[in-house]
């Protein structure tokens, strides 16, 4: 692993690269084998080229892939570097490429890079740095992190609803996707519109509609009946308003099997074709016969916990009609000390560090959410993580999802347990 400034063959700024040394993958196998040194690259690689006049970034997905040359697409943005590229391709896997055009904005962004794979390198093979180079290296890693982890807001999430019209939340335990569909109904819609939570019972009748017993009036006798569900009712209470927008929000929407209590509505999730209508098997009160139509004010929020392995799996036909948007743990939230007190804090970087570092893809969407590191209050902090958050760690051991680093989180879930020993000898 190498930090390499190739100058470009006619004048101009130098390619800012990270590249495999020569001595090879060997002496850094350690490092460039994890997933965490590829996905940092890459956060690094989205930061920079989201600042103004950012230039051109790439970075490879797999560094250690050194019999894949330079993609030709890549190749194409990069022909400044050509006689560099042609010796050294294969072993490049990030690189930042200035704009050139020598403005403020250009340097900001190129010293961005500098400083961001520097500090990269440094970390990755463990040099100290100067307690005022220290300061800068965190602020800029905090920027890139963001990145790796974005956040999703309101707005974010009211404008993709009214571009999709369905449109699902989906996230580890704790990011406050539920919180956000809450606030978003109270505050984007004015509270126009209702939540509903979906479980392993519910059923096309209960959502759709269906035949149900009724009692009849002034009998002890019972007849069936067809009465909406869920869905109907907020048609029904959509389309006596259509002047705003109506938000049915569905917590824990992958809880139930979507397929089966959609049934012939899944036909009506279509966001491109408000027009679409289905033909019930019987009348209904609430729709004034047997067509189903949505009205076009209405829309639909679901949430979705991608921890529970054994309920996450949509049918595909359902993930083409939903928006899906996810939502990671959030750094701003933690920041200050009103919401977080410092042991929590630490706690969380510490754990962030552990999922970057060693989780793979599917892994690392399952980093717990930062409402298991809010407590100002450092007497309850600990007690908090042993209760809540170990639990947790324990099931996805339990689960084998996070078999690919069980060493480093049965450490981390140890530290929890030395943290709280410690309070109780601290008590007088």
């Amino acid at each position: 692993m190498s930090f390499v400034l190739f100058p470009a063959d006619e004048s101009g700024p130098a390619l800012i690269c990270m590249v495999i040394g020569t001595q090879s993958i060997a002496p850094d196998d350690m490092v460039l084998g994890r997933p965490g040194h590829a996905r940092r690259c890459r956060a690094i690689s989205h930061w920079v080229a989201s600042l103004p006049e950012g230039g051109f970034t790439w970075s490879k997905r797999d560094p250690v892939r050194t019999d894949l040359d330079i993609p030709k697409v890549v190749k194409a943005q990069l022909g400044r570097w050509d006689q560099s590229l042609k010796k050294y391709g294969p072993v490049l896997y990030a690189c930042h490429a200035s704009t050139g055009s020598g403005t403020d904005a250009d340097h900001v962004a190129q010293l961005a890079a500098l400083t961001a794979y520097l500090d990269l390198f440094m970390d990755e093979r463990g040099i100290d740095r100067k307690q005022a180079s220290e300061k800068e290296a965190q602020a800029v890693r905090q920027q890139w992190l963001a990145h790796l982890l974005p956040s999703v807001s309101k707005t974010d999430t009211a404008q993709l609803l009214s571009y999709r019209r369905f449109v699902v939340l989906e996230g580890p335990p704790g990011t406050g996707k539920t919180h956000l569909a809450k606030r978003l109904l109270a505050e984007q819609y004015q509270d126009h519109g209702h939540l509903i939570q979906f479980h392993a019972g519910t059923t096309y009748e209960s959502f759709i509609g269906g035949l149900r017993p009724v009692k009849d009036d002034g009998n002890q006798g019972f007849h069936f009946s067809a009465v909406g569900g869920q869905l109907m009712r907020a048609v029904q209470q959509a389309a006596a308003n259509t002047t705003k927008p109506y938000l049915l929000v569905i917590d824990e929407i992958n809880r139930a099997d979507l397929a089966k209590v959609l049934g012939e509505a899944m036909h009506l999730f279509e966001p491109g074709d408000p027009n679409r209508q289905v033909e019930l098997d019987y009348e209904f009160e609430e729709i004034d016969g047997r067509t189903l139509k949505l009205p076009p004010n209405l829309h639909v929020l679901g949430t979705m916990n991608t921890a529970d392995r054994s309920i996450a799996v949509l049918d595909v036909a359902v993930r083409r009609r939903f928006a899906f948007s996810p939502v990671w743990p959030s750094l701003q939230v933690l920041s200050g000390d009103q919401q977080s007190c410092a042991s929590m804090r630490e706690k969380f970087a510490q754990l962030l560090d552990l999922f970057v570092s060693h989780a793979g893809d599917d892994a690392f969407n399952l980093l717990p959410g930062h409402a298991y590191f809010m407590e100002a209050d450092e007497a309850k902090a600990k007690t908090k993580l042993q209760t809540e958050l170990k639990p947790l760690l324990l099931e996805y051991l339990a689960q084998g999802h996070v078999s690919g680093f069980g060493d480093e989180i049965h450490a981390f879930i140890d530290s929890l347990d030395a943290c709280l020993r410690a309070r109780r000898l601290d008590r007088p």
